[in-house]
Formats: structure tokens, sequence, C-alpha cells
């Protein structure tokens, strides 16, 4: 959430920056609610004054009987007049709340500005992309071959958008996931955390996937008596675990020597959001339910453009362990994600379909998320408690990163070779996928 406190000291400068979002601020309206508040603000202030003088005199005055009754009854009106001041104040309060809760993050000072992906910069390429002399497949039809990505089956059990993964792509897959934790955790030194699967309304607002994507969001829905219908139904399963590791730090305040706080965790994702994108996301590339390791930090404010470019790093890691040629890209204001000040997208190659895919997002959200859990630190120079910054990045997505290795090691025999950094001991020497006997 951004600072209201600044967006009224500079209302042009907060619409300028929204616009290259293609948000439209409406000025009009904020000013109109903050001058009603102040109005308010004001009056409340006045009459809670009136009303402490009116019970001074009314001690000063119990002597006279016959005038008690009267500071009595004005006591009341008082009272009461304060107490109706006091929720319309709390109503326009809740609607400046309401209408900041759907402002996104402003971007970035080195961002480019631009509406698509066509006006994305990209950074540089990694790696040399394999050249074939024979016809290569793509991922589903290697799938298909190997026995180890069912779809049908799938869709009969569950509906459209989930997969089935057996055999040795399986354990492909498996081992990924658990490469991918031990870089983040042993090279990289982030703590591991096994996170809920199901988090509450207020968790997904917190990181900024409420109320703007509510509907791309499976939402829990209980068949039980009434209190336990209330009860579960105001949870969510998670589109990724950067919400329950950011919300690690809901309400605390952290001393600045414990700081970086670094986590990851590696989860299954829930998304709603699968048959929006086309024909060309088949396969693995996008599915309701889908495994991801995620690193977040959670950094003072003067470190956290250092940290994007080191959490980046973290996650191009993976990719060149595991030889997959990729580029690195800086997404335009258009493209930001809601909570994002910043994003890179790490971009894998698929050889067959002759293009790259997103594999990661890193992103750095300043203290977007940070004001909606009120997570802070102690900074002993100013004396008070200030907001943290945040950073999330996907460390990789498991599926993407499989169909990636499915498609670039193809070999002529039509083998799929397994990447060395993976045969020992995540494959238990498995040099090549077969299918299941």
């Amino acid at each position: 959430m951004l600072n209201f406190n600044k967006i009224k000291k500079n209302y042009s400068f907060f619409k300028e920056q929204l616009k290259k979002r293609n948000f439209l601020l409406d000025v009009a309206k904020f000013k109109n609610l903050e001058q009603k508040r102040k109005k308010l603000q004001i009056n409340s202030e006045i009459k809670i004054s009136e009303h402490k003088r009116l019970s001074k005199h009314l001690l000063y005055r119990k002597s006279i009987y016959h005038e008690i009754d009267i500071f009595k009854n004005q006591l009341i009106y008082s009272r009461n007049f304060i107490e109706c001041l006091k929720k319309k104040l709390e109503k326009v309060k809740k609607k400046i709340y309401k209408m900041l809760s759907v402002v996104p993050n402003i971007p970035y000072k080195d961002i480019p500005v631009g509406t698509g992906d066509k006006n994305n910069k990209e950074i540089y390429h990694w790696g040399k992309k394999k050249k074939y002399n024979f016809s290569i497949m793509n991922h589903i039809e290697i799938g298909n071959k190997l026995k180890g990505l069912d779809w049908k089956t799938a869709s009969v059990i569950s509906g459209s958008g989930y997969t089935i993964i057996k055999g040795s792509v399986a354990q492909l897959h498996r081992a990924l996931g658990q490469f991918m934790l031990d870089v983040q955790t042993k090279l990289h030194g982030y703590e591991e955390v096994y996170v809920p699967y199901i988090v509450k309304e207020q968790s997904m607002y917190g990181t900024g996937q409420l109320p703007k994507f509510k509907k791309d969001l499976f939402h829990t829905y209980s068949m039980h008596n009434n209190y336990q219908k209330n009860k579960y139904n105001n949870l969510f399963l998670i589109p990724t675990s950067e919400v329950p590791l950011i919300n690690l730090v809901r309400n605390k305040i952290i001393l600045p020597n414990e700081l970086p706080l670094k986590f990851t965790a590696l989860s299954s994702c829930f998304r709603a959001e699968v048959n929006t994108y086309g024909k060309n996301v088949k396969g693995l590339i996008r599915n309701r339910q889908f495994d991801k390791v995620e690193i977040i930090q959670i950094v003072h404010p003067k470190k956290s453009e250092e940290t994007l470019e080191i959490l980046t790093r973290h996650a191009e890691k993976i990719l060149q362990l595991l030889k997959l040629p990729y580029r690195k890209i800086l997404l335009c204001t258009g493209e930001l994600g809601f909570s994002s000040q910043k994003t890179y997208d790490l971009e894998v190659w698929f050889p067959e379909q002759k293009l790259y895919r997103e594999v990661s997002s890193c992103s750095l959200t300043g203290d977007f998320q940070s004001r909606r859990i009120n997570a802070r630190y102690k900074d002993y120079k100013k004396k008070k408690n200030c907001f943290l910054h945040t950073l999330n990045g996907s460390g990789l997505a498991v599926g993407r990163t499989l169909a990636a290795i499915l498609e670039n090691f193809q070999c002529s025999n039509g083998k799929i070779a397994v990447p060395k950094v993976l045969q020992y001991p995540y494959m238990d020497g498995i040099k090549f996928l077969k299918p299941f006997k």
C-alpha cells in the first residue's frame, strides 16, 4: 500500500507515476474524501475538548443539586454527538483505505515506460542454444513418449489445467525441487520454511493478491454447520509461497542486526486463471496447480536496490547449474505486478517452439507490502520504527524448468539426458530418462 501522507503532499507526482502503469489515480475523489476526513477530525477534537470541560464543570457543580441534571443531559448529548462524529470519521477513513487498497505500487526510477512485453528491456543472454541435426519434439510430445505426463487422466480426475506426472519424469520433477532448495539454502544462505497452503484473507491482502486478484484465486467453501461455514469460507489456497513467507513478519518489529531475513520454500501453488492465456501455454507451462521454489528477502530500505540484483542472481544460478540457456528481462511499467516497483523476468529457451518462456520473476516491492502487514524495523537514529522493504523471486518454477529440460536435453537417439548436476545424488545416477516398465 502506498503512503497516503506522501500522496496528499504531491498528488500530481503520484498521478503521473501511476499513469505509466496505465492506472488513473482519482485525485478529485481522494481530495474530497480527505477534506471530509479533515473536517470531521477537527470537529471531533473540538467536541472532545468541550466534553472534557463539561465533565470538569460538573464536578465543581455537584453541590448545586438543581444544576446536576442539566449538566448530565448536556454530557449525554455531547457523548452521543462525539460518537456520531467518530462513526462518520471512521466511515470516511475506510473509504480512503478501500481506494488505496486497489492502487498499485509506483514504478522504480529506471523502469522503461510501456504497455506490453514489446517495451520490456533485455539485459543479457546466458548460455548457448544447442543446434540439433534431427527433428526435435516439444515437451508435451516427449512427455507422452516417456509415458510421464498424463493430461487426459488428470482432466478426468480434476478438470482442465492439471497434470499427472509419472515414472522417471516424476523423479526428475522431485529432484529439481530438492536441488533448487539445496542451492538456495546451502549456497545462498536462505532459511528453509515449510508453509501452510491455505491462508487467511488478511494474508492475501498483505502481499497484494487481494482485493485485485480475487477472481484468480481458489477460495475455500465449507458444507458444515454455520459456525464452521463462516470459519472456513474466508480462506484461500496460496498462489505462491510468497504469501505465507512475507506474512512471517506480520506485526513484527525486527532489530537492525537481524537483517536481512532470507526465507525459501518449496510449495504447491494454486491459480484459477489458467484458461485466460490461450493455446500457447499448453502442457506444463501454465497449470492450476504447480510446484515452485520461492525466495524472499526482507531488508533495510537502503539495501533493497542492491538486494534485487543479488536475489535475481540467486535464481539465475539454478539455470546456470542446469546449463539451460536463458535471458534476463527488465519489465516495463505496464508489465509490472501489482505490488512491484521493479521486476526482472528470467526466460528460459524452448528450442522446439523457438522462443523464451518465463521461469522466474524477481521483484522489489519497497515498503508496499510491509505497510499492509505492519512489518517494521527499529531505527535507532530516527528513534522510531520504520517500514521494512520486501523482495521476492521464483527460484524456480519446477514444472516449467522440467519442460525446458525435456526440450533442451533431447538426444539424436530419442533419449532425454539428465543434467549432470542432477544425476548424483538426486537421480540416483540415472543419466537418461526411460519410460516406466
